[in-house]
């Protein structure tokens, strides 16, 4: 038993203990400033301590029996202190203060098996959630059943359908997986949930950027065509509709280059100067619309469906596997030329599913990176188009003035950037 305690001191069972003892202060100092709570900052520290040393002499006994009766007496003691508070514990029913003294028992425990990295991670993470139990209150009262619907559709999407779904190839070309296709629909889906929830929160009458940006998280093209209408039916917004279509249709460029540096690394030498070029030549004639327009307060929230509905993930999904097989059998057959095709087309609806299948495509050798950034490129400028076509017929000729040079300056900048980088 001598040997065993020696080892750990070797192994820095000192340092071990320090590091229980900051995670006790960490928790306990946002403790102390609860009035209500009956562990404060040297009970917290206390614990942390004593989850480590029961960590050691469970090691030494070679009995695991010793930590759970520990955390047992643990328990027992933080129950008893509020049992016993009298009238000041009415005030606070003690739940989140034991659930708390527990975990901080755990995360000493988790510092003497060497997994202080994680224990401190989860400390901070449970002090941020002890510290801001207003805003988070404030948060949930916020959120709608819709809401609550679209976390948990996602919630089933990510965590229950994703790792049901078989990891290999069914098709000759080795381009329908399953599990890929569902990974790059939860992707998607998490990118708009993001934008969604983030655009639900924020409320109407805030930053005229803001909502822009989080339409275009959600749907660029869906953004474009609510606020084509409400340029129609108020001529006097137009300014600020055009505004939002602008950042909107300017934020896909950095949603692209993000899913391109998530699922295919190595296309981003090529890809990030295409989108760049576009991204300064857009941003050149959106940043004073924005500060002229900034100060409005008539600014409206457009109404966006649910982005992690079923119907909608399984329409993504079943769209983003036939552009992957077609581009795979073009590609084959046309070569880049019929994965140019598929991304005109595609492009009139949605660039995300193109891009994926281009990125896919690049990552299992079928085309290289600069075919699969003229591939993106090229959805962009055609979803442009679309736009184009939607604010002349849906928002009017004088909507379309307002834009057009603004939408086609990112295009023209990554026509520019293909013909220099692809």
């Amino acid at each position: 038993m001598d040997e065993i305690f020696l080892n750990s001191e070797a192994l820095g069972a000192p340092l071990k203990f320090l590091t229980s003892l900051a995670i006790g202060l960490l928790l306990g100092l946002q403790r102390e400033r609860t009035p209500s709570a009956k562990a404060g900052l040297r009970t917290f520290a206390l614990v942390a301590l004593f989850g480590t040393a029961s960590g050691l002499i469970a090691d030494a006994a070679e009995s695991a029996w010793i930590i759970a009766a520990s955390l047992a007496l643990v328990g027992l003691m933080i129950i008893a202190a509020y049992r016993h508070g009298g009238e000041r514990a009415e005030a606070d029913s003690g739940t989140t203060t034991v659930i708390a003294v527990l975990l901080c028992f755990g995360l000493g425990v988790m510092v003497w098996y060497d997994r202080s990295q994680l224990a401190v991670a989860v400390a901070i993470v449970a002090t941020v959630l002890l510290q801001f139990k207003t805003e988070l209150h404030g948060f949930s009262e916020r959120l709608s059943q819709q809401d609550l619907a679209s976390i948990l559709q996602f919630a089933v999407l990510t965590f229950i359908v994703l790792p049901l779904l078989p990891d290999k190839g069914f098709d000759p070309y080795r381009v329908l997986n399953p599990y890929h296709i569902w990974l790059m629909v939860v992707l998607v889906s998490g990118v708009s949930l993001t934008g969604y929830m983030a655009l639900r929160l924020i409320g109407t009458g805030r930053s005229l950027a803001l909502v822009g940006a989080l339409g275009g998280l959600v749907s660029s093209t869906a953004t474009t065509l609510v606020y084509a209408r409400q340029g129609r039916a108020h001529p006097a917004t137009i300014p600020i509709a055009g505004a939002v279509v602008e950042t909107a249709n300017l934020v896909v460029l950095a949603r692209l280059a993000v899913m391109g540096a998530v699922v295919a690394p190595s296309a981003l030498p090529v890809l990030l100067p295409v989108l760049a070029s576009g991204l300064v030549l857009g941003l050149a004639p959106l940043v004073p619309r924005l500060r002229s327009v900034m100060a409005t307060s008539e600014l409206k929230v457009p109404e966006l469906d649910n982005p992690t509905n079923l119907r909608v993930a399984l329409g993504f999904g079943a769209l983003y596997a036939l552009i992957l097989f077609g581009a795979a059998w073009l590609s084959e057959r046309a070569g880049s030329h019929g994965l140019y095709a598929i991304a005109v087309a595609s492009g009139f609806a949605d660039v995300d599913a193109i891009t994926l299948s281009s990125l896919n495509l690049l990552n299992s050798g079928t085309v290289s990176a600069a075919v699969a950034a003229t591939a993106v490129g090229i959805a962009f400028v055609s979803n442009v188009a679309v736009k184009l076509g939607v604010l002349l017929f849906v928002g009017g000729r004088e909507l379309l003035r307002e834009c057009a040079v603004a939408l086609l300056a990112p295009a023209a900048g990554i026509v520019a950037g293909l013909l220099l980088f692809a």
